[in-house]
């Protein structure tokens, strides 16, 4: 057998090359923001989650931007211009909803066809999801933009807002089109294993977005002076941009999906299950929507400090989910694409993957937050009463962050695999059915205050986990058709 076995050990083991590792991470994360690769049903799955999930988590980061950046340059105009904005995305919030049905269903399709290796009928269900986007918000952007004003009355506006925000209204409900179809283009685009694209679509709107803001908002140079109307008009244009980049890139890409002139004709059978999917991710939404709202009706009980305090709290917490949020759709496009190529055990391996991740990635930020929450809420606000509240709710939020890991990856993972029905009724069951009741019980019945809303919410979140778990591991995802 010879001495080998003798050799001293750093003889055997390979060097550890700090610049070689760090040179073959920046060469891993050019080909995720490139869009090198489009099927990840085979090798290594840690690969194919980074590959796809960066590019989706800088997306997402994007989209938020849209709402801070009109905000803060809207806020320098006057107070009736903030209020514009606030009352008319709450009722545009219907429209994203659609959207991000529409988003769910392309994703959950699209993947499924490329998994399958059937790029042109992948080619022809994007073609299917851009004439429903186009009809659906036609009809809305009609309805919103005649009635704008009767909207915001509607809402509680004063009549300054309305004799100030009725054009923005307008305008933004006008646009309703180029928001459903960033949000199903882009669905389409991840479920094709194209996150790059999606997110350079939403690079390409919001740079655009925060260049005219001020142009168009304060009338800079040979630009008229719009107000609020402003911010509707950079909004929209940005947004259409990003929606022109999505069409030309889907139909002169050199990749394997794309769509031609004869992937608009209407496919009926395409349409109907692109519906029936669709239905069930806008469902989650509004149900997920509507539980934060009772929520923050309820903390209104305790004064406008409470609901101050809470609403940065949720804020910070969203904007630092974004990361997890990437890494879910990630999920949802591996579990679509290894379906569609018959490894349901891949599959499923991508999702326990994905969600162990997740979870030491949100247990870290839970960590910081609980140490940190003061400083990190002061930044925010300086009142006392405020800041004692957003340190509550975060530190009391953060203790679910585990759950919340699992439960949006499985949830996410099931909607990928066109499963939308079972999210429904976990949502149901998780927010109304035990939330939105708890959160009543405990502050107001019991009186332990908003301590006892703040409860709620990781209660809520845990039972999701628990019962998406449960859920999954049942497998009926595996069987679902698309």
């Amino acid at each position: 057998m010879g001495a080998s076995y003798l050799l001293p050990i750093q003889e055997i083991k390979p060097a550890y090359n700090p610049p070689e590792i760090l040179k073959k991470y920046l060469k891993l994360l050019r080909a995720a923001l490139d869009g090198s690769e489009q099927s990840y049903t085979s090798g290594s799955i840690d690969r194919a989650i980074f590959l796809l999930a960066v590019p989706m988590i800088l997306e997402m980061v994007m989209e938020s931007l849209f709402a801070v950046v009109d905000v803060f340059f809207v806020s320098q105009v006057s107070t009736e211009a903030v209020a514009t904005v606030g009352l008319t995305e709450s009722v545009i919030t219907l429209i994203y909803s659609v959207a991000i049905g529409l988003s769910t269903a392309a994703t959950a399709i699209v993947a499924r066809r490329v998994g399958e290796g059937s790029p042109a009928q992948a080619g022809k269900a994007i073609g299917q999801v851009i004439l429903i986007s186009v009809g659906v918000s036609v009809v809305m952007a009609g309805f919103g933009t005649y009635f704008a004003g009767d909207v915001l009355q509607l809402m509680g506006a004063d009549p300054e807002v309305i004799a100030v925000g009725t054009r923005y209204a307008q305008i933004s409900f006008l646009s309703s089109p180029v928001i459903v179809l960033l949000y199903s283009l882009s669905g389409a685009l991840r479920g094709a294993g194209s996150a790059s694209a999606a997110m350079r679509s939403l690079w390409i709107a919001n740079g655009l977005n925060m260049i005219l803001d001020p142009l168009f908002i304060f009338g800079i140079s040979f630009f008229p002076e719009m107000g609020v109307t402003g911010a509707a008009v950079a909004t929209t244009i940005g947004r259409s941009v990003g929606v022109g980049y999505q069409l030309y890139f889907l139909y002169n890409t050199k990749k394997s999906v794309s769509i031609k002139w004869l992937d608009f004709t209407p496919d009926w059978k395409i349409i109907q299950n692109i519906l029936n999917i669709s239905a069930g991710g806008t469902g989650q939404f509004l149900i997920s929507s509507a539980s934060w709202i009772f929520l923050t009706r309820i903390l209104a009980e305790f004064g406008s400090d409470v609901v101050a305090g809470y609403t940065i709290a949720i804020r910070i917490i969203i904007f630092t989910l974004l990361p997890s949020w990437g890494m879910a759709n990630a999920a949802a496009t591996l579990v679509g694409q290894n379906l569609g190529a018959d490894q349901p055990d891949r599959a499923e391996s991508s999702v326990w993957r994905t969600a162990k991740l997740n979870m030491w990635f949100l247990l870290g930020v839970a960590a910081l937050f609980f140490i940190a929450a003061e400083p990190i809420v002061g930044w925010f606000s300086t009142e006392p009463a405020v800041v004692q509240t957003g340190v509550t709710t975060l530190r009391v939020l953060c203790l679910g962050y585990g759950a919340f890991a699992y439960g949006m990856v499985v949830v996410q993972s099931m909607n990928g695999a066109g499963d939308t029905r079972t999210p429904i009724y976990l949502n149901l069951i998780c927010y109304w059915l035990v939330q939105i009741p708890l959160a009543y019980l405990l502050g107001l019945v019991l009186e332990w205050g908003p301590i006892g809303v703040f409860v709620s919410v990781p209660a809520g979140e845990t039972l999701l986990a628990v019962l998406g778990i449960v859920a999954f591991r049942r497998g009926r995802w595996r069987q679902t058709q698309v």
